[in-house]
């Protein structure tokens, strides 16, 4: 049973904890509801797990690379009185993603379905492509089904979900519940290599192929959809937000970390190193874990049960450099298959790095050429601490295997140019690094995952440790249930009144929808 709001006056702020997509999205919610709101970040700059590193060819992105579900970025924008491309450009990608295997075959996925059919056709033959699109129409089918019950919705009901399916009965097959999304891929494609590349969607949320559901077939449609590179950079998309936000009141303190909350009949109080801010409400956009762990002091290690942060998410190492590539034609999104497929998830799993292993290779500068920057990902377990020998080791592999697919960066990356899944951790405390909260794995995952509300009255979540899970635009979507739930339970409307949901907050469905990143940040 949660328990009661204090009673504290409406003259204090909503405070936001961490200017990720979550945070920022609530904050431009808020403010723009006339809300006083005020953002402490313990960074420099917004964006949160959408981060840059200095390079010689300018800042590189070191955090989520892929943006999709763009109806969700316009919503937030249109809520706000503006228009996206009025604050943010977008340029779609003709190739959504370009994919090597050792074997030497290529495949490009495009933004037309009927394109890529015809190229699967000539790579795989006919039987292929019909594979293909039969695992299209699967994906189409579940995420049209599960949009509006799971991500839209605040709180996510397994009721809601068998009423979905009751309505639906073909919905059992396409979600092969007792099924994971390689056995399910496995019956799917004739086409082993085809397979491999659609289990691969599972770690864009965290998840591991051969653990996930089934029903993370969803992704890859999500994905199919269109995908967009960010004039600038990702870090663009925050900034933009960050400063629309304050454009409608919001107020943001950087390089300000929190260190404590406490609560009383007053309110909140939210303890920095730069002093106290005294809050009506507080929005948590950091890892839950954080919570839990006592990160944030004793009053609110309970607010979230443990079961909502454990088992955790897959970790990375990340490269951010600046080079030139030779001896092979890159796309923006690039995938370099294992060996053997979903090889690298079992010592994983051990808390090991793999040995064989896909890579996934962002060339940010790929429409220009030449000098250019990257940005490479390994999955690897969390809690992961490395050596310097076995960051050496673990940089000399992944050079080695793209050397194999005929891939050298001139000149090439150094360990300073590494993120660990240590790093990670000391950069957003006590997530163990593990870049997308919560684990996916496991049939009941997605309601397991905290909502908006935890058992604190007065302090809610946002950011892809919460519902509806990982992923810039999932994050963001996060960020505007916890502003709804905050406009409910401070009885407080939006200035656009016509165009609200109950609770203050417009949630239409996204006209263009994406997955999740390739990458770290919510």
């Amino acid at each position: 049973m949660r328990d009661e709001l204090p009673s504290n006056s409406a003259t204090a702020p909503i405070i936001v904890i961490g200017a990720g997509i979550g945070g920022l999205a609530a904050a431009l919610q808020l403010s723009h509801a006339g809300v006083a709101v005020t953002v402490l970040e313990s960074a420099g700059a917004p964006g949160g797990k959408i981060r840059t590193v200095p390079t010689s060819a300018g800042p590189s992105d070191a955090g989520p690379t892929v943006l999709t579900m763009r109806g969700v970025f316009e919503t937030l924008f249109a809520d706000a009185g503006e228009r996206l491309p009025d604050h943010v450009t977008l340029h779609p990608l003709p190739v959504l993603a370009r994919h090597f295997w050792p074997d030497g075959t290529t495949l490009d996925l495009h933004d037309d379905p009927d394109r890529t059919a015809a190229e699967i056709t000539r790579t795989f033959g006919p039987d292929t492509a019909r594979d293909y699109s039969r695992h299209g129409d699967r994906a189409a089918r579940l995420f049209d089904a599960f949009d509006a019950p799971m991500m839209q919705t605040a709180k996510p009901s397994l009721l809601s979900i068998i009423a979905t399916v009751a309505a639906q009965p073909a919905l059992v097959r396409d979600m092969a519940p007792h099924q994971s999304l390689a056995t399910q891929l496995d019956r799917t494609f004739t086409d082993a290599r085809m397979a491999q590349l659609y289990a691969r969607y599972a770690t864009y949320v965290g998840g591991t192929p051969d653990q996930a559901p089934a029903l993370l077939n969803l992704v890859s449609h999500a994905e199919a959809s269109g995908v967009w590179r960010v004039e600038g950079g990702m870090q663009a998309l925050p900034h933009a937000i960050a400063d629309l936000a304050r454009a409608r009141g919001a107020t943001f303190h950087y390089n300000t970390p929190v260190t404590a909350l406490q609560r009383d009949t007053h309110g909140w109080t939210v303890k920095t190193a730069n002093g106290p801010h005294h809050a009506s409400g507080v929005i948590f956009n950091g890892d839950p874990r954080a919570l839990n762990d006592g990160r944030l002091g004793p009053q609110v290690t309970k607010a979230v049960p443990d079961s909502a942060t454990t088992p955790r998410s897959l970790s990375a190492v990340v490269l951010s450099f600046a080079a030139t590539a030779q001896g092979t034609d890159l796309s923006h999104h690039n995938v370099f298959f294992s060996d053997t497929p979903n090889a690298e998830f079992t010592p994983i799993r051990a808390g090991r790095l793999p040995d064989d292993f896909s890579l996934y290779l962002c060339a940010q500068d790929a429409h220009k050429g030449g000098l250019g920057r990257f940005e490479v990902i390994l999955n690897a377990p969390p809690g992961l601490t490395l050596t310097p020998e076995d960051k050496h080791r673990c940089l000399t592999q992944i050079l080695t295997r793209f050397a194999r697919f005929r891939l050298t960066f001139h000149p090439a990356p150094t360990v300073a140019d590494m993120t660990t899944p240590q790093d990670w951790d000391t950069l957003f405390p006590a997530s163990l690094g593990a870049l997308y909260g919560r684990s996916p794995d496991g049939m009941m995952a997605a309601f397991k995952r905290p909502t908006a509300r935890t058992k604190l009255r007065g302090l809610y979540l946002a950011g892809g440790g919460a519902h509806p899970g990982a992923g810039v635009p999932m994050a963001a979507l996060s960020g505007r249930h916890a502003a709804a739930a905050i406009m409910q339970d401070h009885a407080l409307t939006l200035r656009s009144a016509p165009t609200a949901m109950p609770g203050g907050m417009s949630t239409g469905s996204a006209p263009t929808s994406t997955a999740p990143f390739r990458s770290s940040g919510s």
